[in-house]
């Protein structure tokens, strides 16, 4: 979330999508507000919405897949309903690359945000009805959606700043505390309406079921994605300029629907591997970047050999988010099961703790960026900081060891979970912009566009995967998971050891950037 939502990006939860590579001419003067664009502020309150509606429902996902009927739930088995959610987030960030591509070649960003944020919204409706059918319609609609709007709304900001402007880190900056503001408050919002014990007896007072409550949950984060396309519409009256539809031409489609069909075709294979007998695939995800790494870092040629950096980082963020994103899964699932439910006399809903992951960004930023000001050439390298960030992973992962032996003789207190949410804040920091900085830094100029897809791609393959790991959380007995978590985290302490080993050979690949 956080630079995860960034990631995109979002979460990129966490995640900004900047797929498109910014062309256009110069745009005319904006008035200004606080040293920034007017416009600006409009993007940073619909963007907070828009996380609002995401992050809310995200953080219901899982628990209400896994809820008994009796309960108001669909009652999935949590091996299923993980790797649903796992093919749902995945999704999310695959279908954002054909939408970048749709929103350059035929509709303009502006126009791709708003229709995105009209399906999104439909989406998170349909879910407020109860049934399966429009639970699944639901989904589908928000990865439609989002896949629109998430690489437009951020190639929006971009847009709204001359090439060079020394304010479009900061411009930037202020637009990241919208999407992490938007995602601490949601799982507090949705998570009242859905789970807490004061909302579900307002609801029995009003006479409606109370088992029902998962729906206004759902329902409110349609709300969230409605205040943002209100706050789009009626104040971006500066944004009419900004990322018009692009001239017409010929063949414009062939681009987008080429970029489509490849990424529906990329998607089934994933989702295949889902399927009994043929599990293996899920190796080639992996291994087929080790061996590109490999094949591109032995060529003689300076930016063929950079492309082998580039795949390093891709393993990397692969490995990162396969862990970090089963904060909407396995983590829950704890926090569900096994964390106290009061603290202090104050209920706590178990989808609360999805707020502190984006507290802790908004805290942490700004001291990251000092840090790395005062350190100036003396900040580790980029290799380096990847490997300290996987590092940080596996350290919150082992965090939870004890804690899951500690569940075994009753419900923990929340600092476990809470201590786990800081060390992985810290790995994303380390990790997620830094990625999406040195990508950009390190592709060949031609490339940029394709190596930014690549890097939301691992995105995808990680929260696919982070899908495929929470399954083996089986039913969530107390007594298998401190061998659950153990395994992670020793996993990717391993995988730290390699990185860090190849620290050096990847530095020489980078061609001098740091």
């Amino acid at each position: 979330m956080a630079f995860a939502k960034l990631r995109g990006m979002s979460a990129p939860r966490r995640p900004v999508v900047p797929v498109s590579i910014e062309t256009e001419a110069v745009l005319p003067a904006h008035p200004q507000l606080l040293g920034h664009p007017r416009p600006l502020y409009t993007l940073f309150f619909a963007e907070l919405w828009e996380r609002f509606s995401y992050y809310g429902m995200r953080a219901l996902l899982t628990l209400y897949m896994v809820a008994p009927a009796a309960a108001g739930g669909l009652g999935l088995p949590i091996g299923q309903a993980t790797l649903i959610y796992g093919t749902y987030t995945m999704s999310v960030y695959m279908l954002s690359i054909p939408g970048g591509t749709l929103a350059d070649g035929i509709l303009g960003s502006r126009l791709a945000v708003l229709l995105g944020g009209i399906i999104i919204a439909a989406g998170h409706f349909s879910m407020a009805v109860p049934g399966e059918a429009t639970f699944y319609l639901g989904l589908a609609l928000i990865v439609i959606g989002t896949g629109l709007l998430k690489p437009n709304i951020s190639a929006m900001v971009g847009q709204l700043y001359a090439p060079g402007d020394a304010r479009r880190d900061a411009g930037f900056s202020i637009f990241y505390m919208g999407i992490n503001a938007g995602a601490f408050i949601a799982p507090l919002v949705t998570g009242f309406l859905a789970q807490h014990s004061a909302f579900k007896a307002v609801l029995t007072s009003w006479g409606f079921d109370p088992a029902h409550s998962w729906h206004w949950g759902f329902g409110a984060a349609g709300v969230g994605m409605l205040l943002g396309l209100l706050v789009f519409v009626f104040f971006g009256q500066g944004l009419r300029e900004v990322g018009p539809p692009p001239p017409r031409r010929a063949g414009a489609w062939r681009q987008p629907v080429f970029t489509l069909l490849g990424t529906l075709g990329l998607w089934g294979l994933v989702k295949l591997s889902d399927a009994p007998g043929f599990e293996w695939l899920r190796a080639l995800f992996l291994l087929v970047p080790i061996g590109l790494m490999i094949w591109f870092g032995r060529s003689p040629h300076r930016e063929t050999r950079q492309l082998g950096a580039i795949f390093y980082f891709f393993i990397g963020a692969f490995i990162f988010w396969a862990l970090f994103e089963q904060a909407g899964t396995s983590l829950t699932l704890f926090a569900e099961r096994h964390t106290a439910t009061h603290v202090g006399g104050l209920e706590v809903p178990s989808s609360w703790y999805q707020s502190a992951n984006p507290i802790f960004v908004i805290a942490l930023a700004p001291l990251f960026a000092l840090l790395w000001t005062r350190l100036g050439d003396r900040q580790p390298s980029s290799p380096m900081k990847f490997t300290l960030g996987l590092v940080c992973l596996a350290l919150a992962f082992g965090l939870m060891v004890p804690a899951a032996q500690l569940a075994m003789q009753g419900r923990v207190s929340p600092l476990w979970l809470l201590g786990l949410y800081f060390l992985q804040t810290i790995g994303e920091m380390l990790l997620s912009p830094v990625g999406l900085s040195t990508f950009t830094k390190i592709a060949p100029r031609h490339l940029v566009g394709a190596m930014l897809g690549i890097w939301f791609l691992g995105a995808a393959f990680g929260n696919k995967f982070a899908g495929v790991l929470a399954a083996q959380f089986g039913e969530g007995e107390a007594g298998q998971l401190d061998r659950f978590f153990g395994q992670q985290a020793l996993a990717v302490l391993a995988a730290a050891g390699v990185f860090l080993a190849l620290v050096p050979w990847v530095r020489r690949r980078m061609g001098g950037v740091r």
